[in-house]
């Protein structure tokens, strides 16, 4: 799995601040305990010191540490029972005065076992999720608020299945796509008019995709070239780190392909973007108004020959949607 490097600043940023808000405030309940009872911050203090006393003592005078360590275990023992006993005469937890980890996994480190905790996997997904939102509609815009009802049933002429069949289709291989995403690599052309909801079922794979921790890029076709031109010509000191982001995150969507001025250089752009996420085997979803017949025509043979052969390409037809929504909202 790979992490979009901004997006897990943000994230840590959140992490730490909410560990050190529970700090804070457990230092805070802590207080409120030792004015009640000053005997237990004395308690707490002669905890921490009786043991580095005694050892150093014991080595000083030169004899055998063992029983010193008995002496530990006994002061402490008994240090330990009288917290214990004023605690309960307060009608607190032995434990109230312990700082707790909320995860017991990576005890609030954020990382386990060479990698990162879900703790903070859940924090990413967070973050993610509001830079995503900054372009889409996630809180609309999902599997369950889809309407194939705004899909025509009628067979048109010419063809075996009505728009709202193909949509059908269309919806279940996105839906499954999402569902089974990491599980291996898959790319997707989603191609058609506007208004036909390639942008809502693209928002709603870069949901379920991001709220489990998956890096997605969602960005425009344009945009992207133009971080790519600023940095192979050094104009911006943060253009190399937003081409690391469309090369390296788990999921690119790369959307309005085809809106943008092609030359030569977009030419040589693109085929790197598609070339190096198919050689590391790392997933991509083109969004354009293009058919696979414009995009030949449009970009290299090189280009039209990885989309061919290596995406699953998948028709928008029908209506706009958008239209026939505004229509039927005039009285």
């Amino acid at each position: 799995m790979a992490y979009d490097g901004r997006v897990m600043r943000l994230a840590l940023e959140r992490f730490d601040e909410d560990r050190r808000a529970r700090s804070e405030e457990q230092e805070r309940r802590r207080e409120r305990v030792f004015a009640r009872q000053p005997r237990l911050r004395e308690i707490e203090g002669e905890l921490r010191s009786t043991m580095s006393r005694i050892i150093a003592q014991a080595l000083r005078q030169g004899t055998d540490p063992v029983p010193a360590v008995e002496r530990l275990r006994d002061e402490n023992l008994r240090l330990q029972e009288e917290k214990r006993t004023l605690l309960e005469q307060m009608g607190l937890p032995a434990d109230y005065l312990e700082e707790k980890p909320v995860c017991p996994i990576c005890n609030d480190t954020g990382y386990h076992a060479g990698g990162v905790c879900r703790c903070l996997r859940a924090y990413y997904a967070k973050e993610q999720q509001k830079e995503l939102s900054r372009m889409l509609d996630l809180g609309n815009q999902s599997f369950d608020t889809f309407e194939l009802e705004w899909y025509s049933d009628q067979v048109e002429p010419g063809r075996t299945i009505s728009y709202q069949e193909n949509m059908k289709w269309v919806y279940d291989v996105c839906a499954e796509y999402a569902h089974r995403f990491g599980r291996k690599p898959g790319n997707l052309l989603l191609f058609g008019a506007p208004g036909l909801g390639k942008t809502h079922l693209s928002a709603a794979i870069a949901r379920e995709v991001s709220g489990r921790g998956y890096s997605v890029v969602y960005d425009t076709a344009s945009h992207i070239f133009e971080r790519f031109e600023s940095q192979k010509f050094g104009r911006e000191d943060e253009a190399q780190e937003d081409v690391e982001r469309v090369l390296e995150c788990d999921l690119l969507i790369l959307d309005d392909l085809g809106t943008e001025m092609t030359t030569a250089f977009v030419q040589s752009a693109l085929y790197q973007i598609l070339n190096t996420r198919l050689m590391e085997k790392r997933s991509t979803i083109v969004n354009t108004n293009l058919t696979p017949t414009d995009l030949a025509r449009r970009y290299t043979p090189q280009i039209a020959s990885r989309i061919e052969g290596e995406y699953q390409i998948l028709p928008f037809l029908g209506q706009n949607i958008r239209k026939l929504k505004k229509s039927r909202q005039k009285p």
